[in-house]
């Protein structure tokens, strides 16, 4: 062992940074010395009288109470003040700016038998500061906080009103939706959004792991408290009343659901607050304060304050939500917020018997069914519980032979908690498709090791003992390691996994893991060389939260800072998604307010989704594979207003989002198109009615106009359809010339509606620029068109809905064209036209003072004008200073903007990450430029399906750029009409900066997606093979076995690898391989032959080209799993 010398202040830092941590036991051979470091700090323990073991091994111990001793609790007196102020001082200022220079003398002086203040001493200096008042402002509790967990505060009384009374009703088949959906008592259960629009307009979703605490806190309470704290006075030493329990019979009949959730399905409901007549039981703790150093022992107040208090069982405090969370309320329970709490605090309760150190686990007997039966009785899935309780007190194994385990927590003798884990037997499969090394080595543990956690209740109350519960587990199961999966909920709220996982409360305390982009592999192609069924199956995807030893001494920071999220864009999932897998951060307050609610409902294989073009950002198998809903709140609505001052979001009806960063990400859609009046009996044209195209609409909108923006429109567009017109007579019209009008035109061929029906109306162009933007595209898309019976009018403006009258239905409509206007009749219409910012976004934005010029006007750090509010996406603009108005983040890629715009804000809360630094005066006038790819996706009419991958730019005709000097080569296999058309443009610096598709068959998107930005000699020598006239298919090139590693997650980790060889001299006295290049093109270098020649024989040569070759083999090999169809030295 070697010899370590520790700094004195070091010295507690284990302590310090593991607040339960009272020993450490170091165990070493008996000849080891232990030198002046450590010998300092560990003193020898000495073994039971007649063992044998220290013979050979030496146990050390070091003690808490040597280094972070606990603290002495006393009254607070007048003479404390010298000692405290400082310690105020140093952390804020308002208090005394406030109250004056002796507001704590003050404090202390007031003292009663109300009001209490007490200190905390080290070595007679008093280092902390606690005031306590048994006055709490109750109703204004119960109005901002979801207390029925917690029976208001209060004690029970006969003439509570626990439950709105039930009116007796016919349920609809929505009600009867939303009630499956509350009921499923599972953490992917939190999205309410099947409740119809007429029910509600405003909708939020609970977080998931507040549901369980709420809940269990009812249902185990009794079976605890009562007995637990009838003993806590002789074994613990804290004074405890022995009917100080939580009710549980008045309130057991409640509706837990309900109490639970503030998802509510009235506005009835949603104002409805139980009513509580008994004594309050709860102080309060007014103002605190403690030395940064003494800082982990916070909770050595609490078993003092609470004897203060002997008729009280709840301690509470209300924090703003700007505080950062502190260690003392690390050991509170978060109460959630009501739907409609404007509050501008976040409240923590701790109930007095949270106190009991003697909390123990152990694996559970039968004899513990009826105690466990107790607790978790109000749970939904309290069946699956028990049954897999059973199995293992009968069998230790499921039917599938899987081992189980199941483990219980006591106190006093009383069980307080319950946990069934079963050995992960997919573990190849998740180590292939989540971002699992992130944590964890994994080669480093055993197979047996992975623990799969089925089921995790642990009453509120011990809530601060979670991790003390997970480390025990795994400890006494052999694991070092616990996985637990959230599955997507279907639209009708049925489940679909194939496992019952209850609703974990442990799930603040986990990780939730990345998912890994897979290859799509050509399994046929490959036969023996393709990669294991393990890896390459295709599942149910599922969201993986994950634990381990190492993180369970880790703490989270807990971010209560209200960010509130307007648009469910694919920059605001981007945002959000970035925001959840910080692993070290948990933010309590993300909020999304959309239309809709979260995207990824729709049915699996829906035609309805192929109304749009997709920008292949996200999917329903991301959304599964993110579970957004278990960490972000819902409110389903539409944004009216901001009120800037008061710092809230108003929604439908007036209801307020309370915000402390606001940031709107609402982009653009399609608006009501404005018939321009024109009448066609005047054989007016274009030229005389243009002025008017861009005019808003503002009548009524016909109920058979459609403005599709997201799937939730598609899905109603597409049940109109079926309902009102595929069987029926008479026309749809497509009006616009997006790309959108193309894959709508498909969508409802695909639907069966006979191509003669469907009527493509398309305005002029504002650019020379066309959606498709290539010609051999275009005369594919013409003449697939044209066999199937689609009628094409272009240069087309709308003129008028029927005839100039009532426009509700559409019958008809009339268009002018540069020559002869025309009528067509028409029972549904399809705009694609004018797309901008929806009226009621704009209004609530401009009514807020926020600058618009007919964007959002931000900087290039994402703010507006207001400091706590930002904005991204196609809403925004780039302010004129930057003199950049043609480049907007319409030119970028969503993902990436969303991503970058976390990116931002993570300054904000990580403590993590280093202060940003101020850029110089001669770049803050320069826009961020993105490189991420823009990509459109989506099957045109003839069935073809379209793939473009381009760089982030401002659009030009392609036939334009082909002409340009510096263009680079493209190289096109296939034919556009015969459905094998492949395009790739190489730009001047050998990079892919362009790839287009169009194919009769099905290809792996994801796969092409990562070409993009490739050096074509990575590609094989694409462009060398290309001229020698070795590439006849490109589809077919992209298939074969070489390219698979260019497909994989972590190629672009083998590249930075190799490229840090590259520029690091690996020899010393040597320059490295980029300094020689530096040197040849400054000319300090002179060489007597070619410079490309000299670099290959001097990386050659030297120990460069063995390290790349051991660096390629290394990830070869590391992942094999993934790549098995390359060799490697010894395989043969």
């Amino acid at each position: 062992m070697m010899n370590m010398r520790l700094d004195v202040p070091k010295k507690s830092l284990v302590f310090n940074a593991v607040p339960e941590v009272h020993f450490i036991l170091l165990f070493v051979p008996s000849h080891v010395d232990l030198g002046p470091g450590l010998g300092t700090f560990f003193e020898r323990m000495m073994s039971v009288p007649g063992s044998t073991i220290d013979v050979d091994f030496t146990l050390f111990v070091c003690h808490r109470h040597q280094h972070c001793p606990q603290l002495y609790i006393r009254k607070a007196r007048v003479e404390d003040h010298d000692d405290l102020m400082p310690i105020f001082m140093h952390q804020n200022e308002i208090l005394r700016e406030t109250y004056g220079e002796y507001f704590l003398a003050e404090l202390i002086d007031a003292q009663d038998e109300k009001n209490h203040a007490v200190v905390c001493e080290d070595d007679g200096t008093a280092v902390g500061f606690m005031s306590v008042c048994s006055e709490v402002n109750i109703q204004l509790l119960h109005d901002c906080f979801d207390l029925g967990p917690f029976h208001g505060l209060c004690k029970p009384h006969p003439d509570d009103i626990l439950k709105l009374p039930q009116e007796p009703s016919i349920e609809t088949d929505e009600e009867k939706s939303s009630q499956t959906s509350q009921e499923a008592e599972s953490v992917f259960s939190q999205n309410s959004e099947c409740i119809s629009a007429h029910d509600m307009d405003i909708q939020m979703d609970t977080k998931t792991e507040d549901v369980l605490p709420q809940t269990l806190d009812i249902a185990t309470s009794h079976s605890t408290t009562e007995s637990v704290q009838n003993n806590v006075s002789e074994k613990e030493g804290v004074n405890i009343v022995s009917n100080a329990e939580l009710p549980i019979d008045d309130v057991i009949g409640t509706d837990l659901k309900a109490a639970g959730t503030p998802t509510l399905e009235t506005d009835e409901r949603d104002s409805f607050h139980p009513v509580y007549r008994g004594a309050v039981t709860a102080f309060c703790i007014q103002l605190f304060c403690i030395d940064e150093k003494h800082e982990t022992r916070s909770l050595d107040f609490l078993q003092y304050v609470f004897k203060l208090f002997p008729d009280k069982d709840f301690c509470i405090i209300t924090v703003p939500h700007l505080v950062p969370e502190f260690l003392l309320i690390q050991n509170f329970v978060r109460v959630n917020p009501s739907s409609n709490s404007t509050l501008d605090h976040e409240l923590y309760v701790f109930h007095r018997a949270g106190l009991l150190k003697s909390f123990k686990v152990r694996a559970a007997t039968t004899s513990d069914t009826p105690a466990v039966e107790m607790l978790i009785k109000t749970l939904d899935l309290n069946e699956s519980i028990l049954d897999d309780l059973k199995v293992f007190t009968q069998a230790r194994r499921d039917p599938d032979g899987t081992p189980v385990q199941a483990f219980v927590a006591e106190v006093l003798d009383q069980i307080v908690g319950i946990s069934v884990i079963k050995n992960e037997m997919d573990i190849e499969y998740i180590r292939s498709h989540y971002n699992l090394e992130d944590f964890i080595y994994f080669n480093h543990h055993q197979q047996e090791e992975h623990g799969h956690l089925y089921h995790f209740a642990l009453n509120p109350i011990f809530h601060h003992y979670t991790k003390y519960f997970l480390k025990e587990i795994l400890r006494l199961a052999y694991k070092s390691c616990l996985y637990y999966p959230i599955y997507p909920q279907s639209v009708d709220g049925e489940f679909q996994n194939p496992y019952a996982h209850s609703l974990t409360s442990a799930l603040h305390y986990m990780v939730p893991v990345r998912p890994r982009r897979q290859i799509v592999y050509p399994l046929e192609k490959l036969g023996i060389n393709a990669p294991s069924k393990q890896v390459s199956k295709d599942q149910l995807s599922y969201a993986l939260n994950h634990i381990n030893r190492k993180l369970t001494l880790e703490p989270k920071v807990s971010v209560n800072a209200r960010i509130v999220v307007v648009g469910a864009s694919n920059v605001g999932i981007s945002f959000l998604e970035t925001l959840i897998f910080c692993p070290h951060l948990k933010f309590n307050n993300l909020t999304l307010i959309s239309t809709h609610g979260l995207p990824g409902k729709n049915p699996p294989d829906s035609k309805n989704r192929g109304f749009l073009i997709h920008s292949h950002c996200f999917n329903d198998k991301d959304y599964a594979l993110m579970s957004l809903c278990s960490w972000v709140n819902v409110v389903v609505g539409k944004m009216t207003g901001i009120d800037r001052a008061a710092k809230h979001v108003v929604v439908s009806k007036g209801k307020k989002v309370p915000y402390d960063h606001l940031v709107l990400c609402t982009g653009q859609q399609y608006q009501v198109p404005c018939p321009t009046g024109a009448e066609i009996s005047k054989l007016q044209t274009n030229r005389e009615v243009i002025h008017s195209c861009k005019q808003r609409y503002t009548g009524e909108v016909p109920t058979n106009l459609f403005n599709l923006s997201d799937d939730q429109d598609c899905l109603k567009a597409g049940h109109w359809l079926k309902e009102n017109f595929i069987n029926s007579q008479g026309n749809v019209i497509v009006y616009g010339n997006t790309i959108d009008i193309y894959s709508t035109a498909q969508t409802l061929l695909s639907l069966g509606i006979h191509g003669s029906r469907i009527h493509l109306v398309q305005p002029p162009l504002s650019s020379n620029v066309t959606c498709l933007n290539n010609n051999a595209i275009e005369k594919a898309v013409k003449e697939a068109l044209s066999e199937n019976d689609v009628c094409v009018y272009y240069d087309s403006i709308l003129a008028q809905w029927n005839e100039g009258d009532h426009p509700d239905p559409i019958t008809c409509a009339s268009f002018t064209t540069n020559t002869r206007p025309f009528k067509l009749q028409c029972t549904a219409f399809f705009n694609f036209s004018n797309k901008g910012v929806d009226y009621e976004t704009f209004k609530a934005i401009n009514d807020a003072c926020l600058v618009y010029d007919g964007r959002l006007v931000i900087d290039a750090n994402f703010h507006t004008n207001d400091v706590t509010i930002r904005a991204a996406g196609p809403l925004t603009k780039f302010s004129n200073i930057y003199y950049a108005n043609e480049w907007t983040h319409s030119n970028f890629s969503s993902k990436e903007i969303g991503f970058q715009l976390a990116a931002a804000m993570l300054n904000l809360f990580d403590p993590t990450l280093e202060p940003v630094s101020e850029p110089p005066e001669d770049l803050d006038r320069l826009i961020p430029m993105y490189r991420g790819c823009k990509i459109q996706g989506g099957v045109l009419p003839g069935g073809y399906n379209y793939l473009h991958i381009s760089k982030p730019g401002i659009p030009t005709r392609l036939d334009v750029q082909i002409t340009q000097p510096n263009y680079g080569m493209e190289i096109i296999t296939g034919d556009a009409t015969k459905g094998n058309y492949f395009r790739i443009h190489v730009n001047q610096y050998c990079m892919v900066e362009t790839i287009t598709c169009l194919s009769k068959e099905p290809f792996p998107v994801s796969n092409y997606i990562c070409l993009f930005g490739q050096h074509e000699r990575v590609l094989n020598n694409l462009s060398s093979r290309w001229k020698e006239g070795l590439i006849k298919d490109l589809y077919s090139y992209f298939r074969e076995p070489w390219s698979m590693a260019i497909y994989h997650d972590r190629f672009i980790d083998l590249k930075k690898e190799l490229r840090q060889i590259l520029i690091s001299s690996q020899v010393d006295g040597l320059p490295s391989l980029e300094q020689l290049v530096h040197q040849i093109v400054d000319g300090k270098l002179i060489l007597s032959e070619k410079p490309k020649k000299y670099l290959k024989r001097f990386f050659q040569q030297n120990i460069y080209k063995r390290r790349v070759e051991e660096s390629i083999l290394s990830y070869l090999n590391y992942n094999n799993y993934h790549l098995p169809m390359y060799a490697w030295p010894g395989i043969v």
